[in-house]
């Protein structure tokens, strides 16, 4: 038997009897006269015993465990176990749908790797990650997420638009629609007048934004960026990750980011992972509560200053620096 009780936040508050096999559970939910819905993770089916302004009766139920990219106690071993280099210990994370996450911690200490166990381009040595409830190769077959790194790795032989097109190429998209997303990239990027030169003729920002507009280009649930700014100046670096925000913000994409700079972990995230040194871990997950939009205004606020603070000194914590 599961107990609910209202509070006055609208919050329902479901216990177990002792006899039950479950932890408690919190849900906040919407009673209607005849319908109650949850829209969680895990299902659970229980009769309720609740309150006259609540519905009684056997409903579904669904736990808050419902991460849309689950990381569960990774760990990563390069070459023999007697003198190889252990990358990543026990690392869990979970992911929402459509959160941008950073991921900041020394160098070596795991966080590229932990990007390509998500990405299926390196399997774990222990632990698991789940991607939509779908292993990361399933994932990748699915065509569930595209990988940014730091060089924009571009086709010279080929125009700014047929970069970005290749994807759709590669995948059969009948040429109309190639033509109309590489236009909808072009126009969001706002290179719509460099669809024809060649990569050489683009700076450096320029040839990353296409680089971007190319992994968006199948509409890939999730986006994993490895210091794809890490290369540029400081102005064109934060003019990307502004330029990065509205192309989030417009496509809606899961985004876990790597990265060394505290500033532009704060500028850009919703939750910063911040990692300890070899073997990399998982020590703290700070939320970045700046409002958004965010634009360079929000650098000069007060409350972007402590977040950077608070960052740099959970690295100091585990005798880090930037």
């Amino acid at each position: 038997m599961i107990r609910c009780n209202s509070e006055a936040d609208g919050t329902v508050r479901m216990k177990e009897s002792e006899s039950a096999t479950r932890a408690s559970v919190r849900v906040v939910c919407i009673c209607l006269p005849q319908v109650l819905v949850w829209n969680l993770g895990f299902v659970l089916r229980a009769r309720l015993s609740c309150p006259e302004n609540f519905l009684r009766g056997i409903f579904i139920l669904k736990m808050a465990n419902n991460s849309f990219i689950q990381i569960e106690s990774v760990h990563k071993h390069y070459g023999a176990l007697t003198d190889g280099v252990t990358a990543l210990r026990n690392v869990s994370l979970g992911v929402q749908p459509g959160e941008f996450i950073s991921l900041i911690g020394p160098s070596g200490c795991g966080k590229t790797t932990l990007l390509k166990i998500i990405g299926d381009l390196l399997a774990p040595s222990a632990g698991r990650v789940l991607i939509d409830s779908l292993r990361p190769d399933d994932a990748r077959r699915a065509h569930e997420m595209a990988i940014v790194f730091q060089a924009p790795t571009l086709m010279e032989w080929r125009t700014i638009a047929r970069n970005i097109e290749l994807p759709l190429e590669l995948m059969g998209y009948a040429r109309a629609e190639r033509a109309a997303r590489v236009q909808e990239l072009l126009e969001l990027i706002r290179l719509t007048d460099f669809r024809a030169r060649y990569p050489r003729e683009l700076s450096a920002g320029m040839q990353q934004q296409v680089a971007i507009a190319r992994a968006l280009a199948y509409r890939p649930k999730i986006l994993l960026m490895d210091e794809p700014f890490g290369a540029l100046d400081e102005m064109t670096r934060e003019r990307l990750g502004e330029s990065l925000l509205e192309i989030w913000e417009r496509e809606r994409v899961t985004i876990l980011f790597v990265t060394h700079s505290i500033g532009e972990a704060v500028m850009l995230s919703d939750r910063v992972a911040v990692f300890s040194r070899r073997p990399g871990r998982v020590e703290q997950i700070l939320p970045i509560d700046l409002p958004r939009p965010r634009n360079t205004a929000t650098r000069e606020t007060p409350r972007y200053a402590e977040l950077v603070k608070k960052v740099r000194h959970a690295l100091h914590l585990n005798g880090q620096t930037q």
